[in-house]
């Protein structure tokens, strides 16, 4: 009889978005801490940010919130998609290239997911503690009920 082994080597907790995808963990990372708050910005005294760095997703690490980079202003200031960014806070910069993961539900509920096909599916009724083993780029916002999902590579 087959079975399904799961060996993950990566993790990250997934924040909910319905536009934005879980980034890519295993692509290369700028973190920092910022040092200034201004509306929609990223500012970080201490950063060295390039062009590369458009389309970059955003986790503020401080408060679970996610945001994408739509320019970079200067080398220590990004304009980003959402005003999620303030003083002291966290952060770490991701690729928006993840390839697919599966999904592990710390709690039970309703899971909506775009998968690497690009299909919008609903997960019904996922008991806590389950593993979604669909190759997954976003965990939606809107019609999901768990907060605390797993994303694993």
């Amino acid at each position: 009889m087959a079975y399904q082994k799961l060996q993950a080597g990566r993790a990250l907790a997934v924040i909910k978005n319905n536009s934005i995808n879980i980034p890519n963990v295993g692509g290369p990372t700028v973190s920092g801490t910022t040092d200034g708050t201004t509306a929609n910005k990223l500012v970080d005294s201490g950063a060295a940010f390039t062009s590369h760095l458009v389309g970059y997703i955003v986790y503020n690490t401080s408060d679970d919130t996610v945001a994408r980079v739509t320019a970079v202003d200067s080398a220590t200031q990004l304009t980003l998609s959402a005003d999620i960014m303030a003083t002291g806070e966290n952060y770490t910069l991701y690729a928006d290239d993840n390839p697919g993961c599966v999904l592990y539900a710390g709690s039970g509920g309703n899971i909506r997911v775009l998968t690497t096909g690009n299909d919008d599916v609903t997960f019904v009724g996922v008991a806590p503690g389950a593993f979604i083993p669909v190759q997954v780029k976003r965990v939606f916002a809107s019609g999901t009920g768990p907060s605390d999902i797993v994303a694993l590579w």
